[in-house]
């Protein structure tokens, strides 16, 4: 189901379309034109706050924006090199395995610390700590699913990636302190504090990233 977007998203969006209307759809093209919704969107609040109105700050915004004309015409020749275009999505392809690998190896590495840590009859502290790559893992493994390519999704863009796994890597965390927090406090109401404010904090990001999403399938591009 497709997020519902705001007048103004609706409006930067089809400019944006308009100008690459006869460009073959790629994985750069998805890039540029997700680059330039933020930029665009950014330029529009910072007018809005010198006092212009939205129209006004959207065509200011616009001519800011210069000549985009030798961006369209690099994006043409990519639309129509499937070659590169080929080369290009198998480099973010290995470097996107790669980050799923390590995250993966990552969070066994933390499951199997943590297990025989408890088994060797360490104390508590010590054995929910190594939890810690637990996290480190699940947020490795979330920014590289999400920056890789597939047959019916474009990659998505890298801050917004960033910022999914930062939502991820805050929930993961808040459940860590938590279970760190009681086990050497033995106090609940400790624990669901510690994990309060970390939590809250990663689901808010994770629902404004939902809500904001852009479509990424290549069928509506």
């Amino acid at each position: 189901m497709a997020n519902k977007i705001s007048p103004l998203d609706k409006r930067i969006n089809t400019y944006i379309e308009r100008l690459f209307s006869d460009v073959s759809p790629s994985q750069q093209l998805f890039d540029l034109k997700e680059e330039l919704f933020i930029n665009l969107k950014e330029k529009i609040s910072d007018y809005k706050e010198r006092g212009m109105d939205e129209e006004q700050a959207f065509k200011e915004a616009i001519i800011s924006m210069g000549d985009l004309s030798g961006l369209i015409e690099d994006m043409r020749k990519i639309g129509q090199d499937s070659a590169k275009q080929t080369v290009y999505s198998k480099m973010q392809a290995r470097i996107s395995t790669l980050g799923i690998v390590a995250g993966a190896l990552i969070t066994l590495f933390g499951i199997f610390t943590v297990l025989i840590t408890y088994f060797m009859n360490l104390p508590n502290e010590s054995v929910v700590g190594t939890g810690i790559f637990i996290v480190a893992g699940g947020v490795l493994m979330t920014y590289s699913i999400l920056t890789r390519e597939t047959r019916k999704k474009y990659a998505m863009n890298k801050t917004r990636a960033f910022l999914y796994s930062l939502s991820i890597g805050l929930i993961l965390f808040a459940i860590f302190t938590a279970i760190i927090t009681f086990v050497t406090t033995n106090e609940m109401f400790m624990a669901i504090s510690s994990l309060m404010v970390f939590f809250m904090a990663g689901v808010g990001l994770f629902l404004y990233l939902i809500l904001t999403g852009r479509n990424r399938y290549k069928d509506a591009i």
